[in-house]
């Protein structure tokens, strides 16, 4: 089978290589990997800027979809023939994370998912929503779910309230959607007039350009009537964190989903109102499988498509790293493998 190596840090250094399908043991499941979306943190294990802590060749990709090709003789879940999309933390089943559960990451604990065939545990895949096409499917796992754990289990996202997304990343743009489907009114962030209208034409109720605004905490303040916004999903870190605890409503919700400007979070308890506002900070790492299953339906109910800005064969995996991280996409780049 094909499989996608990593030699040594850096995205110069891919390679496709044949190798020997796997075969499953009594409890795992044999998948053929129909597809794979990238995500910001696969880039930076590529890079070596995330940890140094990878074993050559590394087969690289966190997020897959595919069709189950043959179960071990202990399996019952799943048969032949199943559409199925990994569990990014493959061992968090349900409930709140502990340390056990969050021991197991798809390709970074594990090798990744850019090959072929890949055997997986039976507790480590999902059912895929019967309306998405693989390529669609495949940007779940990091993505779509961060935004559905955040809105809907952690911030309690309830109609009627103000979200306020940022940027067209994979995260923003699916809390976009949940949170349009959720009954609620959305405020966006872009960077550029072009992408501001591909939002509004999302269902965005309104859009700030930040490079035009970049003090945007008090644009969202106006556009709330001075009040603020429920719910933010903090997408850039450093420098988006002030913006983003400035523009929420007392008792209000910032989670932390990403850091592409950025790890450090520069706060000040009085400037950014964080105690006499009451707000809430939220670290977030993706969610569980059970609600995993939970945007699956709702992706099905609503007929929520994900956005897929290009999708690249197997052999361009190199140009797709280097498109990603241009930051030019709008949405997701996907991997046919």
């Amino acid at each position: 089978m094909k499989a996608v190596h990593l030699k040594n840090f850096g995205i110069s250094n891919f390679s496709i290589e044949e190798i020997a399908v796997p075969s499953p043991s009594a409890h795992e499941v044999l998948v053929r990997i129909k597809a794979v979306s990238l995500n910001y943190l696969d880039f930076i294990l590529a890079d070596g800027s995330f940890t140094k802590e990878l074993s050559f060749p590394y087969i690289p990709g966190s997020d897959g979809s595919g069709i189950v090709e043959a179960v071990g003789s202990e399996v019952t879940r799943w048969k032949a023939g199943d559409r199925v999309v990994m569990q990014y933390v493959q061992k968090w089943i349900k409930g709140k994370i502990d340390k056990e559960s969050n021991s197991v990451r798809v390709g970074w604990q594990t090798q990744g998912v850019m090959s072929e065939y890949v055997c997986v545990p039976d507790y480590g895949l999902v059912r895929a929503p019967e309306n998405l096409s693989y390529e669609e499917v495949a940007t779940l796992p990091i993505a779509a779910v961060t935004a559905w754990h955040a809105l809907i289990n952690q911030a309690e996202l309830r109609i009627g309230q103000t979200v306020l997304t940022q940027g067209t990343g994979g995260v923003s743009l699916f809390a976009l959607q949940i949170a349009k489907a959720a009954g609620a009114k959305v405020i966006a962030t872009t960077s550029s007039d072009e992408k501001a209208g591909r939002l509004l034409a999302m269902g965005a109720d309104e859009v700030i350009n930040y490079s035009k605004v970049p003090d945007w905490a008090d644009k969202v303040r106006l556009l709330t009537g001075g009040e603020g916004v429920d719910i933010t999903l903090d997408v850039a870190g450093t420098q988006s964190i002030g913006n983003s605890l400035l523009s929420v409503k007392e008792n209000g919700f910032v989670g932390t989903a990403g850091f592409i400007s950025g790890s450090a979070l520069p706060l000040d308890i009085h400037k950014h109102k964080i105690n006499l506002s009451f707000v809430r900070i939220q670290g977030l790492a993706v969610g569980s499988a059970e609600s995993f299953m939970a945007l699956n339906k709702a992706i099905e109910i609503n007929n929520i498509h994900p956005v897929v800005d290009q999708v690249f064969p197997l052999k361009e995996v190199a140009e797709a790293y280097r498109y990603l991280g241009t930051g030019k996409h709008f949405g997701k780049i996907v991997i046919s493998v």
